[in-house]
């Protein structure tokens, strides 16, 4: 028990390391959006959604992988730190795959920034320009520990929130989706598992460090590896 408990103080500590550093890289960033897009890539549109407080700049490690791989990377910049509703940053989303005429779109999403893909992936018509998900962390079943910060936006993350068990009764995208995530997350204790999708649990722990563990850039890789 004791080891258990020290590996997990062990997590926490170099998780909110991690994302201090990238937090505060983030502010000092002054990448442009269309840094990612220009290029040679022709392979699959991808859009990233950061997760709660995080800025697309947050992500820009991952951006880089997956642009370094011939995919143009999209970013909804109006999304700011995300700390909207699922449903206002869904629409945001929305506009920007019509916006772009996307289609064929891999989502690749952060934290909350799963919980809009899934929400975007349901809309009649947007839903049908977006192949696939690949999410981290996600709380697709809310978080219990959102009790204890009394911030509106952190709050819609309960379980209990409408918004929660609204998207968890819908389940006609979960197929589309791979929902990885940790053997410990310390914002997201209860995992990420959501049924119908491809599961992956990590040997990693840590809500944000996770990110830029090889295991989980070899699954998105994976996912946007060409069919055949």
């Amino acid at each position: 028990m004791r080891r258990t408990l020290l590996r997990r103080a062990g997590v926490v500590l170099l998780d909110y390391l991690y994302a201090g550093r990238h937090q505060l890289r983030a502010a000092f960033d002054r990448t442009t959006p269309d840094a990612l897009i220009a290029g040679d890539g022709t392979r699959a549109p991808v859009v990233l959604l950061p997760g709660i407080f995080e800025t697309w700049r947050f992500l820009r490690p991952l951006a880089e992988h997956i642009h370094a791989a011939g995919h143009p990377v999209h970013v909804v910049t109006a999304l700011e730190d995300n700390r909207m509703s699922v449903a206002q940053a869904a629409d945001l989303v929305r506009a920007h795959l019509e916006q772009h005429d996307l289609t064929d779109v891999v989502v690749v999403a952060h934290s909350k920034g799963g919980l809009v893909a899934k929400y975007v992936m349901g809309m009649p018509d947007s839903g049908a320009r977006i192949s696939s998900a690949v999410t981290v962390a996600t709380p697709y079943a809310g978080s219990a520990l959102a009790a204890l910060i009394p911030v509106p936006s952190v709050r819609a993350l309960l379980p209990s929130s409408p918004g929660i068990l609204r998207l968890a009764v819908s389940r006609a995208v979960n197929a589309r989706i791979v929902s990885v995530w940790g053997w410990f997350d310390p914002h997201v204790p209860g995992g990420s598992r959501l049924d119908g999708a491809r599961n992956i649990e990590l040997d990693v722990g840590g809500h944000f460090r996770i990110l830029a563990r090889p295991e989980l850039l070899a699954i998105v890789d994976e996912v946007l590896a060409p069919a055949g």
